[in-house]
């Protein structure tokens, strides 16, 4: 299982309970699955591992030879790891230290990339990466052939923390989290979606790029999603968690085509807001476990729930998390989230138009006894586009939270490469 801090194991643990309390779809008793072709090694979060801990993906397609194109994924503490097709670790990117021995370490959360940043006078593909244990991002960028590479830092040195005023803010940890990137079609100006931890901010930077061809950011707003929630009943409902704790969000991802954000509360609902930050933020769907109280136990650490009062959603099971798009040509295509509770995808319509409707769900199986499944996912991403012949209709990989490396009681996570041809069949 991914480690996650207290307030947020607490919800999983609310989230489980409730899970297999409700009466779910029908459809999700004749689930259909699909299968990964492939699994990164497992990273293990302790000592003899490098701290490391899967989180989350972004695909990067090599235009001039697909099938050579890259997986970039978080590590958390371990940093950055990056992956050819075969998931074979390619580099390995260490997350900077803290300014001080008693400060917190750099912890890589979230990543996304933006094209065509113009970095040194060339226009460049860059991976952008929210740095959870120092408060900043980190941009990286990527040249697949470049010794030494892909990945270069590129990160400008007097980049500023993202939400903490000093350095005994950051060592609180309540620091940039999850990210999305968007290139504003209009403007040509790109930018960083952050959100903060254990708080229900989110943050919209602008990407700088310097003579020096570093690149630096600037805070353009910031927007607070709600924390608590007026019921039908009259009454007002906040998720349960751990005192001070608010309900954060992380798996994000905006659509190129109209600047749409795509949210994910985790123990709310997605969230359809846009991606400038502006306007009315609409939440588009909720979690199963929407409006139910929660008790939380000082003793135990934990949430213990109420009588559900029936004004959750019917699609997902807290906490929701990685967040990715399916686009396709004509506008159509696919928005899908992890249901991390039932460890299921829940796919909705990419189109506005109609509403983002819910369109069907799946679960990544075991392939086989050494190949197994996809369970507790944290983050997503998928590419609609040919990535020569070993995934010709493109790629989903997800976080697997819940690896099984045969070594022991390690706990352990990896990442899972699933042919997208398989998970859009399944749809259809």
């Amino acid at each position: 299982m991914t480690s996650r801090p207290v307030g947020r194991a607490i919800a999983l643990v609310l989230g489980g309970v409730l899970a297999a309390s409700f009466a779910l779809p029908a459809e999700a008793h004749g689930i259909k699955t699909v299968h990964p072709k492939a699994e990164t090694r497992a990273l293990f979060d302790d000592e003899a591992g490098g701290d490391a801990n899967a989180d989350d993906p972004a695909i990067w397609r090599n235009p001039g030879a697909p099938g050579r194109s890259l997986v970039i994924a978080t590590a958390k503490q371990g940093g950055l790891r990056v992956y050819d097709l075969d998931a074979k670790e390619v580099q390995s990117v260490p997350a900077p230290a803290g300014p001080g021995a008693d400060d917190a370490p750099g912890r890589f959360n979230n990543v996304d990339l933006v094209h065509g940043l113009r970095v040194g006078g060339a226009r460049a593909d860059v991976a952008v990466v929210s740095d959870r244990g120092n408060d900043r991002l980190r941009i990286y960028r990527i040249d697949r052939d470049r010794p030494g590479g892909p990945l270069t830092d590129v990160t400008d040195p007097g980049v500023r923390p993202v939400f903490s005023a000093d350095q005994g803010e950051i060592n609180e940890q309540a620091t940039a989290y999850g990210l999305a990137t968007w290139t504003d079609r209009n403007s040509g100006r790109s930018y960083a979606l952050v959100s903060q931890r254990s708080r229900t901010r989110i943050a919209l930077l602008e990407l700088v790029t310097t003579r020096s061809g570093t690149v630096d950011y600037r805070t353009v707003r910031t927007l607070d999603l709600p924390s608590s929630f007026r019921l039908p009943n009259g009454s007002t409902w906040a998720p349960c968690a751990e005192p001070g704790e608010l309900p954060q969000v992380e798996g994000m991802v905006v659509d190129p085509a109209n600047g749409t954000l795509y949210a994910g509360q985790e123990d709310v609902g997605i969230w359809r807001i846009k991606a400038d930050l502006t306007g009315t933020p609409q939440l588009m769907d909720k979690v199963r476990e929407y409006g139910v109280p929660g008790t939380y136990d000082d003793a135990t650490e934990e949430c213990t729930p109420g009588a559900d009062p029936g004004y959750g959603g019917r699609h997902l099971s807290a906490d929701v998390e990685g967040l990715t798009l399916v686009t396709q040509r004509d506008g159509d295509g696919y928005l899908l989230a992890s249901s991390q509770g039932d460890n299921r995808f829940v796919a909705y319509d990419r189109e506005r138009d109609e509403d983002n409707e819910y369109e069907g769900a799946f679960r990544i199986a075991a392939a086989s006894a050494v190949l197994d499944g996809s369970e507790v996912c944290d983050g997503a991403a998928a590419l609609n586009a040919p990535l020569g012949d070993k995934y010709p209709e493109g790629l989903l990989v997800v976080q697997d939270g819940q690896e099984t490396p045969g070594d022991g009681d390690r706990e352990a996570t990896g990442f899972k490469f699933v042919d997208l041809g398989d998970v859009l069949d399944t749809l259809d």
